[in-house]
């Protein structure tokens, strides 16, 4: 029997999934899932609207999901049963988005394994399984070196009027909002997180300028002296890193990791061809 696999690497943003199916894959997004703000009929909405027809009328062997908000049982169950609605022959695999960064980036290895995207967090992976994790708090009161985190900075520093003149003049002319504007999204209309965190892609247009590598290396070693100093196997082990925010500053973070002592082993922009290669090993198909 050919098994039909389909891997979902879920953050707050977006949604990566990759169905294989007699060795060959195909590709798409959605919206980003997170059960900690969408109920099980919420996200059944978003699959019934946002997936491919023909996904949807596939007969799939196994769902294997990796997502934000999705440690715990109550909440991987809320994904679990939206998952089933439509596909309830399947056997469906629900944990974090934590537990996927860990497998693309250690494989059966130990490590230390970052996620830096529109949230952060980290832990440490024996090769088996998530052992310790320093995680992150939320947009509101964490997420270090985030998306949200950045873009919760950069709207600071454009309310607070902290940027020079050329930089003022091209947040404007990028966004086009004013302050009440902004204060209304972020406290009064849903997914404040996936707004803050759009900003970021301003810091990657304007590096260079002072006041962005600052914010950028601030940022960083924020997250650095938050979260990795705590694991004592980093003098040993390699950090990876995961993540829109990660891959685009790639190069600030191998400068901490060098002033830090840390050795830096992978930074992918995404867990899904690590996490394709793990299943296929597992249930003994190749890619096409």
């Amino acid at each position: 029997m050919v098994q039909s696999i389909l891997i979902a690497d879920s953050g707050a943003t977006k949604t990566a999934w990759r169905l294989l199916e007699n060795g060959k894959l195909i590709d798409f997004h959605t919206s980003g899932i997170s059960p900690y703000h969408m109920s099980q009929s919420q996200i059944e909405n978003l699959i019934r609207e946002e997936f491919p027809k023909k996904i949807l009328t596939k007969s799939i062997s196994h769902v294997y999901y990796y997502g934000t908000g999705c440690k715990t049982s109550i909440k991987a169950r809320i994904v679990a049963r939206a998952l089933a609605t439509f596909y309830d022959d399947a056997n469906i695999h629900i944990t974090h988005d934590l537990m996927g960064a860990a497998i693309a980036t250690c494989g059966n290895k130990a490590g230390i394994t970052c996620i830096l995207g529109t949230g952060s967090n980290s832990c440490f992976y024996n090769g088996k399984k998530i052992v310790t994790n320093s995680p992150g708090l939320g947009y509101v009161l964490g997420d270090e070196a985030s998306g949200a985190y950045f873009g919760k900075l950069l709207v600071q520093h454009f309310l607070y009027k902290k940027f020079d003149q050329a930089l003022e003049k091209a947040f404007v002319k990028q966004f086009n909002l004013n302050k009440d504007e902004i204060l209304h999204k972020v406290y009064r209309e849903s997914f404040p997180n996936r707004f803050l965190a759009n900003f970021a892609q301003f810091l990657s247009a304007h590096r260079g300028h002072y006041i962005i590598e600052n914010i950028i290396e601030d940022g960083l070693r924020e997250f650095f002296g938050t979260h990795l100093i705590r694991y004592p196997q980093i003098e040993k082990m390699p950090v990876h890193f995961v993540g829109s925010i990660a891959f685009h500053f790639q190069d600030k973070i191998d400068e901490l990791c060098n002033v830090y002592g840390f050795h830096l082993g992978q930074i992918l922009k995404d867990p899904m061809e690590g996490l394709t290669k793990f299943h296929q090993l597992r249930s003994g198909s190749k890619k096409k």
